[in-house]
């Protein structure tokens, strides 16, 4: 008995649904309400007995949808990824949405103007109502700000939705082991931190490729961007100190009245290039020095005692090379054993020599002038060389220095009274942060030495 009324329950089910089908042929698809509801009547009219069995009819529902030969809907909201070769007009056409429409988006205003401005590999949200006419647009043009298009009518409403932006200020603390890259990477500090760091506060009081040791430390007081607690990027150095050894190395940023942004130490002394030094200690950022500077070294080649006139900088061949100080480039070409070399005279007083590069910056000619910390060339092995190094060579009138000893020059600093008071004033606070992770880091230090005395009693 049971077999046949699920016998029978099939039957009228699949009559429903075949009859459902063929309607679909012909109902236009504004009356797939009606459709659906002639069904439901069908299904219904079946007698209650067979309520017990609504996993089958559901089952059968399913099976009417598949039979159902109209076009699929569209997505209601589409999120497209823009590719390398689509534009705004080609995505807008690829939905079936007008030209109208792309002219009375990017027509409206100009940010309206900037939907045709789409980047490869972002996203954007079209947003479809019932008739599939666009009703609204939405694009990330940034981290912070989105374009947003909204239908009124005829026409659309075009505005900018922009992130709130929360500015911190960042401390940061680390120790020397391997490197100030390595190291400060690992302390949490960005590329761009750490290049400011190497090329403007300290590059003319610290050389990086042989004054820092293990042990020594730095700290850092940063800006840092957050959108929507999101680090967006990492912004001025505020403040900043190296320990090396006994020795202690601090700037604080300051901008004066007029807009002029330079670092000072805490005494008020001006630490950057334009204002103090002239040189650079380093022609190269972080490389290792391989020979110093000798008059009664032996020569790995020849074998014979020759002077050593200058210092030996290994680095990876192509290196850039920068010039310590800015003047004339008097000699570019080759010089016997030296290979490539370039020579720069600074004044009458100053000369730097560069040899055994792997090439020339061809920015710069004979008789240029180049300033100080651009790139001449790149570390090669030309000449007479056992690897790729520079050969760096500093001459005051005329005689050869230790570049790494010699008493560079320095520019007098104004004392302007004034100035110093404003600029102590503000640097107070980010001294006495300094001080006291200093200390902080001092007592840990101390308690962690104790620990260990303590394990080996």
């Amino acid at each position: 008995m049971k077999n046949r009324l699920y016998q029978s329950l099939f039957l009228g089910i699949t009559s429903a649904i075949a009859a459902s089908a063929s309607y679909a042929l012909i109902t236009p698809q504004n009356e797939k309400q009606a459709k659906m509801e002639s069904l439901a009547t069908t299904i219904a009219a079946i007698p209650s007995i067979y309520d017990t069995t609504s996993g089958f009819i559901e089952q059968a529902i399913q099976l009417e949808q598949l039979a159902n030969l109209e076009a699929p809907l569209k997505p209601q909201i589409i999120h497209h990824t823009i590719q390398e070769d689509e534009s705004f007009a080609s995505i807008l056409s690829l939905y079936d949405i007008d030209k109208k429409t792309f002219r009375q988006i990017t027509r409206t205003n100009k940010i309206g103007a900037r939907f045709k401005q789409l980047k490869p590999h972002t996203t954007l949200t079209l947003e479809l109502d019932q008739d599939y006419q666009l009703k609204t647009l939405i694009y990330d043009a940034d981290d912070v700000n989105t374009l947003v298009a909204t239908r009124n009518n005829k026409q659309f409403d075009i505005h900018i939705e922009s992130r709130s932006l929360d500015v911190q200020e960042i401390l940061t603390q680390g120790t020397i082991e391997t490197s100030l890259t390595v190291d400060g990477k690992k302390a949490g500090l960005s590329a761009e931190i750490i290049d400011q760091l190497t090329d403007k506060i300290f590059a003319w009081d610290i050389d990086f490729s042989k004054d820092l040791s293990a042990g020594d430390k730095f700290t850092v007081i940063y800006e840092e961007t957050l959108v929507e607690g999101r680090r967006l990027k990492t912004g001025n150095i505020l403040a900043a100190e190296f320990i090396i050894g006994d020795k202690s190395y601090s700037a604080i940023r300051y901008q004066n009245s007029e807009g002029e942004v330079t670092y000072y130490s805490p005494q008020g002394k001006n630490v950057v290039r334009e204002t103090r030094k002239p040189f650079l200690r380093n022609p190269i950022k972080f490389a290792r020095v391989s020979s110093g500077f000798n008059l009664h070294r032996r020569h790995p080649i020849s074998h014979r005692i020759r002077a050593h006139k200058g210092v030996d900088y290994a680095a990876r061949n192509g290196t850039p090379i920068q010039a310590t100080g800015g003047g004339k480039i008097i000699f570019r070409g080759r010089q016997s054993g030296y290979g490539r070399v370039v020579i720069i005279e600074h004044d009458e007083q100053y000369k730097s020599l560069y040899a055994h590069l792997s090439r020339f910056n061809n920015q710069y000619k004979l008789g240029d002038t180049i300033k100080q910390g651009k790139t001449l060339g790149y570390v090669g092995q030309s000449g007479a060389a056992t690897g790729p190094h520079l050969h760096y060579e500093f001459l005051v009138n005329g005689v050869h220095k230790n570049p790494m000893t010699v008493e560079l020059p320095q520019t007098e600093i104004q004392e302007n009274k004034g100035l110093l008071a404003r600029f102590q004033q503000k640097a107070r606070p980010y001294i006495n942060r300094l001080n006291q992770a200093n200390s902080e880091t001092a007592i840990i230090n101390v308690d962690k030495f104790f620990a260990k005395k303590a394990d080996k009693l």
